[in-house]
């Protein structure tokens, strides 16, 4: 079994690019304001969602263990 994932969106410093949505279609969505949404906040552990969170401008998209807590992005220092 793989690892289950919690996405959270800093809708504070989401700027609304769409980047999220295009680099992981289905995984995001935006809302009338264009603020970025996970679809679902825990999820089953994808590339695609790592890319997009890598590839958010404002670094708005976190992503930690379900289980644990523990970062995958951004990994802590």
């Amino acid at each position: 079994m793989g690892d289950r994932w919690h996405i959270e969106v800093d809708r504070g410093v989401c700027i609304g690019s769409g980047m999220c949505v295009n680099s992981a279609p289905g995984g995001f969505t935006l809302d009338s304001a264009r603020q970025s949404h996970p679809a679902a906040p825990d999820t089953d552990a994808a590339e695609a969602l790592l890319a997009a969170a890598e590839g958010c401008p404002v670094e708005a998209i976190s992503i930690t263990l379900a289980d644990s807590g523990d970062a995958v992005f951004p990994p802590e220092e």
